[in-house]
């Protein structure tokens, strides 16, 4: 498994306006939540992918992937690894190039799976920390 470089995940940041973050939880102390208000302040739209929550960041909160109302640039999973083939499942159906994973969240064959149809697949980085590095 081999993510993008760190040009090309800097094209992807700079080129992204919206992300579904899977998992954002309303908790301001956990790593979702900053990660994510980090993110919103530095000028993305996040959209919550949450079921057990109506509102996150200021924005209505989705039951799943298939429920968001719009393409969206990058998908950012804080599931666990094991949710990952059914979120890769859910991601394939909507109209979004990017399906981005936090830290220590990896499956490979979801990773070899969604680069061989043609999305970016960057997994087990931080989004907030590759946008710090590289802006």
């Amino acid at each position: 498994m081999n993510n993008p470089s760190r040009e090309e995940i800097k094209k992807v940041l700079d080129a992204a306006k919206t992300i579904a973050v899977v998992g954002l939880s309303p908790n301001v102390n956990r790593t979702s939540y900053m990660v994510s208000e980090a993110m919103q302040k530095a000028g993305y739209r996040i959209i919550p992918v949450n079921p057990a929550a109506d509102e996150v960041l200021g924005e209505k909160s989705y039951a799943s992937l298939l429920d968001l109302p719009e393409p969206v640039d990058i998908v950012n999973v804080f599931r666990r690894s094991e949710f990952l083939p059914d979120l890769a499942e859910d991601f394939k159906r909507i109209d979004c190039p990017v399906f981005w994973t936090q830290l220590n969240v990896v499956d490979e064959e979801v990773f070899n799976d969604l680069t061989e149809k043609g999305y970016t697949v960057i997994m087990d980085r931080c989004i907030k920390v590759e946008h710090a590095i590289l802006k």
